[in-house]
């Protein structure tokens, strides 16, 4: 909780005058039992009217003062609580931003969205809960006991052995239900995963007949939340019998007490009555600080997730100011590098060593898992080379600023995902400034031209694309690449939608941009590549052939394979058919 502490700090004011407040309301609460000993034992008694009528309009001026100090603390409980909660959730997710694709694979997709939204709910509640009644149920607690003590010392003595009797209570089980609080919040993680991935993948699931399957899966997690959350609601619940127990024994004990010393004349009837209701305060502000302190055990609970989270290092960092680049040297260049990735046994790249000039196209082809897209993510350092060094214009990429690196770099992921907003708002993701004629220029070289034409800049699209084909959709992710007008162009198994002459003629206009740019193309299909500047073949994370089509038909046995799976050509060592 300490490391949320800074995020309080704007509502100061707001943190004193809230419970400030609510010691007021208190206070006059406390003079209520005395108002009400005064009418029994002045006014019903002696059958005075006019004390009664006055005690009666002291009453009603004690409630509406506590009200008003209610309802302003309440206020600015709330304006603290929600205000905190906010910033949290701004800082949480901007720390989630500067986080490397390796922390963020460690941590998990569906724990971060749980640690933005259900941990920072409780997390508000608890401290709203807080500023109304940490103060205010101790203070009346311990004020009704002072009170009694004022009455008549030997009844209150009952007070005085009561209250610490349910300390020991409501602490004992606070502390056994904090540590299981965590584990509910934890397992949540797991009932969410498993509701997202069957949401985002219902179509497969569909497609396959496996809603039954997705359904038990569901269902095991849940169940498995449920269970827990049942254990660690027995133990909170409890809190509430046992205190209205020992509350209701001490009621007895105080009646008899009291009653043999109104008979003896010693109290007087009202006073008894005082002594009852004091009792009877006590027992609703323990009831109240016995929920603050079940909804403080979860908002620790979870404070202590959101801290783990904010604790995490961003994994990679990046310098102040750029290296001088080198123009003559090659554009792209991967020295011995090797990549694996947290908590992988074996490497997913081993030994890549190659050179790219500038303005050439390269492509990069091999099996399922062969480490293509590995390779692509290590120029725009998405990941860091565990060894050896990857070069942009002959610098380190770890020596370049992450604005000047990413802004020489264009990447279409094999994902085509588009965002809720026009196709206009999705385009400049590439260039915030283009104009439309930019874009128009950018949609048409990504052969998606025909698309803007019939739908408008002003088409919106829904999340995810959802309402585009998957070819539409990757045609626009490129035009949204192209847009930047990228020194070096990734296209990571980006055409995978798109039909041979559609794909080809993307190519075509790729090769005849006016600048240049340096293409890498990361594809299945050899005749995708087969106009490449250089192809490099990739197995297992090795790189076992590098060169032109011709040479790889000749040389290179698995680019042969590839290439006569696709095509059914035959061809011998020295040439292709």
């Amino acid at each position: 909780m300490k490391k949320l502490l800074p995020f309080l700090k704007p509502y100061i004011k707001e943190c004193i005058l809230g419970p400030l407040f609510k010691l007021l309301e208190a206070s006059f609460e406390l003079f209520v039992p005395l108002v009400v000993a005064a009418v029994i034992d002045e006014g019903i008694a002696y059958a005075d009217k006019a004390v009664i009528w006055k005690m009666c309009g002291v009453l009603v001026l004690l409630g509406l003062i506590g009200m008003v100090c209610s309802i302003t603390a309440q206020f600015f409980s709330a304006k603290a609580a929600v205000g905190f909660a906010t910033r949290i959730r701004q800082a949480l997710f901007a720390h989630i931003q500067t986080l490397s694709f390796g922390a963020l694979d460690k941590i998990g997709t569906f724990t971060l969205i749980t640690r933005l939204t259900s941990d920072v709910n409780q997390v508000q509640s608890g401290l709203n809960l807080t500023l109304r009644l940490l103060l205010r149920s101790p203070f009346v607690v311990f004020g009704a006991m002072i009170m009694a003590f004022t009455i008549d010392v030997p009844s209150a003595l009952i007070f005085a052995v009561t209250i610490p009797i349910l300390c020991v209570i409501v602490f004992g089980i606070m502390l056994v239900s904090m540590p299981l609080y965590k584990k509910v919040q934890a397992q949540l993680d797991k009932v969410l995963g498993a509701t997202r991935e069957s949401l985002t993948g219902s179509r497969f699931i569909r497609a396959f007949r496996m809603e039954e399957d997705a359904q038990e899966t569901f269902d095991a997690r849940n169940e498995s939340l449920t269970a827990l959350q049942r254990y660690v609601g027995r133990i909170s619940a409890l809190m509430n019998p046992i205190t209205y127990i020992i509350i209701n024994i001490a009621v007895i004990v105080l009646i008899h007490t009291g009653a043999i010393r109104v008979e003896t004349g010693i109290i007087t009837q009202g006073a008894l009555v005082a002594l009852y209701n004091y009792m009877s305060q006590i027992l609703v502000e323990l009831v109240k600080m016995a929920n603050m302190i079940i909804q403080l055990t979860k908002a620790a609970a979870c404070a202590k997730r959101i801290g783990d989270v904010l604790d995490t290092a961003p994994g990679q960092t990046f310098p102040d100011a750029d290296a001088t680049q080198d123009n003559n040297a090659p554009a792209v260049e991967f020295r011995h590098v090797s990549l694996r990735y947290g908590g992988a046994g074996d490497e997913s790249l081993t030994d890549i060593d190659f050179s790219v000039p500038a303005g050439s196209t390269v492509g990069i082809i091999g099996g399922t898992g062969s480490g293509k897209s590995s390779l692509v993510s290590l120029i725009p350092r998405f990941y860091d080379a565990t060894a050896g060094a990857v070069l942009v214009n002959g610098v380190n990429v770890q020596e370049y600023t992450a604005d000047t690196l990413r802004g020489k770099i264009g990447y279409v992921l094999q994902k085509a995902l588009l965002f809720h907003g026009t196709i206009r708002d999705n385009l400049r993701w590439g260039n915030p400034e283009a104009s439309d004629e930019e874009l128009l220029e950018a949609a048409s070289l990504a052969q998606a031209g025909d698309i803007v034409a019939k739908k408008g800049l002003d088409h919106m699209i829904e999340q995810e694309g959802r309402n585009l084909s998957g070819g539409q959709r990757q045609r626009l992710t490129i035009a949204r690449a192209l847009v930047r007008k990228p020194e070096i162009l990734i296209f990571d198994d980006s055409a995978s939608a798109l039909d041979l002459a559609t794909d080809a003629a993307l190519r075509r206009a790729i090769g005849q941009i006016s600048y240049h740019p340096t293409v890498f193309i990361v594809s299945q299909r050899t005749s995708s590549l087969r106009h490449a500047d250089q192809i490099l073949v990739l197995d297992d994370g090795v790189l076992v052939g590098k060169g032109t089509h011709d040479e790889l038909l000749a040389s290179c046995e698995i680019y042969r394979e590839i290439h006569q799976s696709q095509t059914g050509e035959r061809s011998g060592k020295g040439g292709n058919s």
